[in-house]
């Protein structure tokens, strides 16, 4: 038993590990595959680890990255001369459409997703909830590749290393919840940590730990929010100031990174001390340590070292269509590709800062049972559920209901990103279905997972979709 209470086994999730044998096998007999995966920070990571694990095995293939997998992207998938293809961190949810294409012999679908699937089949579907594994909380769409390149390795460990990938696609996908990965996802952290590639610690839990400077990492901190220190520049920089620390290195405000132990023990200390007294209940104040997660092999004080600033800079290269980019870095690109992510992720930034002033300019309406605001064209669709998700708790913006975000996508359509809370999701909340049911009702789709999900609506139907949203959600929380 390793020091996680996971279970020492060759295999990181042995749920799994028969089919993901047979995936494996089907895959290995090919002559060559079509890779296709998502665009997030998952999808990149997804589709990372499987090209790593195909270019170690020797199977040819190509990778292309799809925003959404409909029916007209299955079609033009369907069109291409593969007649192997691998779905990573999407497939699940349309299987009902792949498996039309399946049996009318235009492929054959190998599946490593962690959606809800849709209510058909296929002979290599490697889901963990088909296996009693959560796949919104337990294992991402990067875990279930992991599981596959595992089931791939030609001498046994060789893929361990891709674990530090899998990793960050799992935070990425916003399943570090209360304190840290569990589940499926601990034993992918184990063999990370085995291989060298990933360091597990405790600590700060506030996002920029390698490269913000000390100001700006404490007044961006929001997830757990300190009167007078968080979205407070001034109180921030006089909370350091008033600290018997020298923080700053030749005029300039360190980062997290560079303190010693001592010294983020002193500001650890003086933060909960600034929050006991601003009043912040004390479960909100032990979620400010939780686990972190650092690539051994990425250099400290890069955006790379630490898990969540890796897929924050995947997020600003696919959503803005340079999964391309994304890829390489994952890679191993570490000169052009990573100048021209970094480039990205500046815009991606100012785009969010942009969009969150604006959420909290305009508000957002309330009905029974949810929240909702229409950015219109103000904020770019592939990522208005970053900024919805962003924006929960806000002054002015509940923190107690689901809220739904909708963005122009085209003439023609509208996305919509919901995202929720881990305490509403334990209340019945299933973002996942309601997207799925509402968008199906006005002639869309959609679907996701329990706590964040998306659809896609035509034009002109927002209202009949926020009434079947919002009468859905109210059941779920009766």
């Amino acid at each position: 038993m390793s020091a996680d209470g996971v279970a020492e086994s060759e295999a990181p999730v042995p749920e799994m590990e028969d089919h993901a044998a047979d995936c494996a096998a089907r895959l290995r007999a090919a002559d060559e595959v079509l890779l296709a995966s998502h665009i997030d920070a998952d999808g990149l990571t997804s589709a990372a680890v499987a090209a790593s694990a195909f270019e170690r095995a020797g199977i040819p293939f190509e990778t292309v990255f799809s925003k959404q997998l409909d029916e007209k992207e299955v079609a033009r998938i369907a069109a291409t001369d593969y007649d192997i293809v691998l779905f990573t961190d999407f497939g699940s949810g349309q299987l009902d459409i792949i498996a039309e294409h399946e049996a009318a012999g235009d492929f054959e679908p190998v599946i490593a997703d962690h959606h809800q699937p849709a209510d058909a089949d296929t002979e290599f579907h490697l889901n963990p909830l088909r296996f009693g594994v959560d796949g919104a909380s337990e294992l991402s769409g990067a875990g279930a590749s992991y599981v596959l390149a595992r089931a791939l390795e030609s001498e046994p460990g060789t893929n361990r290393d891709l674990a530090a990938l899998a990793v960050v696609g799992a935070v990425g996908d916003m399943q570090n919840s209360q304190g840290g990965l569990h589940g499926a996802n601990a034993g992918i952290v184990a063999d990370g940590v085995e291989a060298g590639v990933l360091e597990e610690a405790t600590d700060l839990a506030i996002y920029g730990r390698q490269t913000r400077p000390l100001p700006k990492f404490l007044e961006y901190a929001s997830d757990v929010r300190i009167p007078g220190v968080s979205n407070d520049q001034n109180g921030a920089i006089q909370f350091l100031s008033d600290l018997d620390l020298d923080l700053k290195s030749d005029g300039e405000w360190r980062r997290w990174v560079d303190l010693s132990m001592a010294e983020r023990k002193t500001v650890v200390s003086a933060l909960m001390r600034r929050a006991i007294a601003s009043g912040v209940p004390a479960k909100r104040i032990e979620e400010l340590v939780g686990t972190t997660y650092s690539l051994l092999d990425e250099e400290e004080g890069t955006e790379l070292r630490d898990v969540s600033e890796f897929s924050t800079l995947l997020n600003a290269t696919a959503r803005y269509e340079r999964a391309d980019v994304g890829l390489a870095v994952c890679l191993g690109d570490r000169g052009e590709a990573l100048d021209r992510a970094r480039k990205l992720l500046r815009n991606h930034r100012r785009n969010l800062s942009e969009g969150l002033q604006w959420v909290k300019n305009e508000g957002v309406t309330v009905e029974e049972n949810v929240q909702w605001f229409d950015a219109g064209t103000r904020i770019r669709e592939t990522i208005v559920g970053i900024v919805a998700g962003m924006a929960v708790g806000a002054a002015g913006i509940r923190g107690d209901v689901p809220i739904l975000a909708f963005a122009e996508k085209s003439a023609d359509e509208v996305k919509v990103s919901a995202r929720g809370t881990h305490a509403l999701v334990r209340e019945g909340l299933d973002l996942s279905a309601v997207m799925r049911e509402a968008s199906r009702a006005v002639g869309g789709d959609g679907g996701g997972h329990d706590v964040a999900a998306g659809a896609t609506i035509p034009a002109g139907t927002r209202e009949a979709f926020l009434r079947e949203a919002d009468r859905i959600v109210g059941e779920q929380l009766e």
